[in-house]
């Protein structure tokens, strides 16, 4: 099925509303980067035009600030459009390319009575608007005369007044419900330089004055917007219907991407750069475009999760993991396996043949170069390179112990581990330091079991594990940042409103860890710069397109003596680790476990763990489900796909917590679903893992009031109509706090909606009947007071009625 925007584009063409095609605009204003949020809005609006070609989407700078917006911002939002994989050909506009049609619209305003030129200052303007529950108070101004208003507004341009001192306000309703219409400001004085146009103006236009006015001027039809503007669309229909525009566009509203452990204010992204949090905009902690790409993440990846979150109607909060998930998916396909080394611990091999030139350490030794495969069996690509075996190596110290917990399947005295693509070897002696801390270990290779070699599978003992292992003379030193989550909580804004504490206080101090002392295998410093691998066990990662010192902050895990001139960054761990990570932060898990992402956890090396022959990882990553789960709680992930077609990723979230299963599994069967009931359970899924979480507060399920009973009626009214998603998000919030009857809840708090036929026409007919002068102008070809008429109908319906179902009534009587 598709999301509500294509469906509102179906019959928009299917009515020949259109014949010249769709027309898009995504506007950014150039105050600052483009964030994750950005790119869904960017994938719907640019998306849509290849879907609907004929089609165009306009890429339009709304630059109407001279005190915020800078060049340099439009110039990076522009690299950032062009990375995700789009362009706008002709189609680059500016807000400032029409502020002499703007200034004629606001005079046009002004000569109709419709607006008027105040002096009141900004507290004033503020207070006299009122509240939800009093009507705001008409300024001393807003009697002004037309021709009084104009001169003012023309000596305004000229430069006479300082800032401040009027402003041009609409003059509509100051008793109106929306609060915005209130008569809204729609110009200032701003003697501040423009990145554009200079000096040549002073007097700049707001935002909600400016951009419906841009989308009219540009042929814009369907302006996509997130549902924060959602009041804002009244005064976008009566700016339109009041100045003489060439066409009629249309504003609708989606849900804006909230996604787990960041935020999505460019203002607070703004403090973490001011304030020195993070290294700059492109940091790789960042939620922008640009520092995703600067951490390694693709493109694909990123449209992937945009298309994989869709399109809805109501605000909710995505899991991180899904974001993890795309990348990971995309990345399993491209990058080529290597091994690599971030806590190294010596290891020699004390009968490795002799050779005629010396190491590094001045002993004789052999090299043998081994061909190792870049990728596992289960991805159909070939490709292999020249891995040197010397007699000293470097292996992960967590990848020894010499008093092993139970299960540990790595190198232990006198055990025996395979090195990955070479030999088995076996432990025979530990070397320490004076302080009992192991520098050394000494082994014995195996020479008939060589990896991939007539007989290698046979050995005098058997090994425990396969470990990853880096040639101590032929490797290569290298700096590793290890990203992760910006944030410590999964809602920061939330945390910070309850505790009444800043929203940087829940900063992740572990969302950059710097390993200054890791090697890797010497193929990667002959590949292109811009290739992404997986560092075996470890996760996926790619070279930093800066330099060392351009990673900014963290501690150091690991020392050396090399000055590396290769800094890798991880993209993402092999597998959804956060919560582990969060045990090992408390002491629940080994501390390197937490800096490596899952790459050694306990019983690491079992069957299906590294073996020869198979990923890294264990399995084939990104396949659905996701390899964190154990496997009952994969088989439970399956269960839920099958039995509800559940996302993998959702149905991975409920396996892995057991209560919200539960909850679902009782909802469903509550509303008498069953097996059956997978659209009920798609429903109750999105409630539980993107909306209920804030609500509960970090409470138990079974503190809450809300029951499975009463979560089934509620979702059967949002399925029905009675309920918007919004509306429903109002009620489960009362159900969580106080329980009660969905249905009574929803009469109490005055939120059905009117989508009912029977009701609507009869609205529909009394506004017809009662503006016949303009229907017969629309009939006529003016077609933008189907606004008017909208306000109107939404305005005798209580604001109740279903926006959707009234416009297609109200287009049809106006059509006659």
């Amino acid at each position: 099925m598709t999301d509500f925007i294509r469906q509102i584009i179906d019959r928009d063409l299917a009515a020949g509303r259109y014949p010249g095609g769709v027309v898009t605009r995504f506007p950014p204003e150039p105050n600052g980067f483009l964030h994750i949020g950005h790119a869904k809005s960017i994938v719907l609006n640019f998306g849509l035009t290849q879907e609907y070609a004929p089609a165009r989407c306009h890429l339009r700078f709304d630059d109407t600030n001279p005190i915020t917006e800078d060049e340099t911002y439009a110039r990076a939002i522009q690299e950032d459009v062009r990375w995700l994989g789009y362009d706008w050909g002709e189609h680059l506009y500016f807000a400032s390319d029409y502020f002499e049609e703007m200034y004629a619209f606001a005079e046009h305003l002004i000569q109709k009575g419709l607006a008027y030129v105040d002096g009141s200052s900004e507290e004033e303007i503020r207070e006299g608007r009122g509240t939800v529950t009093r009507p705001g108070t008409p300024s001393r101004d807003r009697d002004r005369s037309p021709e009084e208003s104009l001169d003012l507004f023309r000596r305004m341009r000229a430069g006479e007044f300082p800032d401040g001192t009027y402003v041009l306000r609409a003059r509509i309703d100051m008793a109106s419900p929306n609060m915005l219409m209130r008569d809204p400001v729609l110009y200032r004085i701003r003697h501040a330089h423009h990145y554009r146009t200079g000096d040549a103006w002073c007097l700049y236009p707001l935002y909600d004055y400016a951009h419906c006015l841009e989308d009219a001027l540009e042929g814009v039809t369907h302006s996509l917007c997130t549902l924060e503007f959602d009041n804002n669309r009244e005064l976008y229909d009566w700016v339109i219907d009041n100045t003489p525009v060439p066409n009629r566009p249309h504003q609708y509203e989606f849900a804006r991407l909230n996604l787990d452990y960041t935020v999505m204010s460019k203002r607070k992204l703004l403090r973490l750069v001011g304030e020195g949090d993070v290294a700059g905009w492109d940091d790789p902690r960042m939620p922008t475009l640009a520092g995703l790409r600067r951490r390694g993440v693709t493109p694909e990846a990123v449209r992937t999760f945009c298309e994989m979150i869709g399109v809805a109607k109501a605000d909710s909060r995505v899991d991180m993991g899904k974001l993890e998930y795309a990348i990971r998916d995309d990345l399993n396909a491209r990058a080529p396996r290597v091994l690599a080394v971030l806590d190294p611990l010596k290891v020699v091999i004390t009968n490795w043949p002799a050779g005629e030139a010396a190491d590094a350490g001045g002993e004789a030794g052999a090299v043998e170069w081994l061909d190792a495969s870049y990728w596992p069996h289960d991805i159909p690509k070939e490709g292999t390179r020249p891995v040197p075996l010397t007699r000293e190596i470097y292996i992960e110290r967590e990848d020894f112990s010499e008093h092993p917990p139970k299960g540990y399947r790595r190198l232990v005295p006198g055990g025996a581990v395979r090195l990955r693509h070479a030999y088995v070897v076996v432990l025979e002696e530990i070397v320490k330091d004076a302080s009992g801390t192991v520098q050394e270990l000494r082994v014995r290779y195996l020479p008939q079991t060589r990896s991939g070699s007539e007989g290698g599978a046979a050995a005098e003992v058997k090994p425990r594990g396969t470990i990853q292992w880096v040639s101590a003379t032929h490797g290569l030193p290298c700096q590793v940042n290890l990203y992760d989550r910006l944030f410590s909580v999964p809602d920061p804004d939330a945390a910070a409103a309850e505790s009444e504490r800043d929203f940087r206080d829940f900063l992740n101090p572990d969302a950059l860890r710097v390993v200054a002392g890791a090697w890797v295998e010497p193929s990667v410093g002959s590949d292109a710069a811009d290739t992404r691998y997986q560092f075996e066990r470890l996760g996926y990662f790619w070279r930093d397109p800066g330099d060392a010192g351009a990673a900014g902050g963290g501690g150091t895990d690991a020392s050396s003596t090399a000055s590396p001139s290769l800094v890798f960054n991880r993209i993402v761990t092999l597998r959804d680790t956060w919560a582990r990570e969060q045990e090992a932060a408390t002491g629940g898990a080994s501390g390197m476990t937490a800096i490596k992402g899952g790459g050694a956890e306990k019983g690491a090396g079992k069957k299906g763990t590294g073996g020869e022959g198979r990923d890294g990882a264990g399995k084939r990553e990104g396949a659905p489900p996701p390899p964190v789960l154990t496997p009952e709680e994969e088989a439970t992930a399956r269960g839920l796909v099958e039995r509800f077609a559940l996302t993998p990723i959702d149905a991975a979230i409920l396996a892995r917590d057991e209560g919200l299963r539960v909850f679902l599994e009782e909802t469903v069967a509550a509303a008498g679903g069953g097996d059956r009931g997978a659209g009920l359970a798609i429903s109750v899924a999105n409630l539980l893992i993107h909306t209920l979480p804030p609500l509960r507060k970090g409470r138990a399920l079974a503190d809450l009031a809300l029951t499975p009973a009463g979560l089934a009626r509620l979702v059967a009214l949002m399925e029905d109509g009675t309920l918007s998603s919004r509306g429903g998000s109002l009620v489960l919030e009362a159900m969580v706090e106080s329980g009660g009857d969905p249905e009574a809840l929803t009469r109490e708090m005055d939120l059905v909606q009117e989508g009912s036929d029977d009701v609507l026409r009869p609205l529909v007919a009394g506004v017809i009947a009662d503006f016949p002068d303009k229907v017969a102008a629309y009939r006529g070809g003016k077609t933008g007071l189907l606004g008017f008429f909208m306000g109107q109908l939404m305005q005798r319906s209580g604001g109740k009625a279903d926006p959707e179902r009234a416009r297609v009534i109200l287009e049809e009587a106006l059509r006659g």
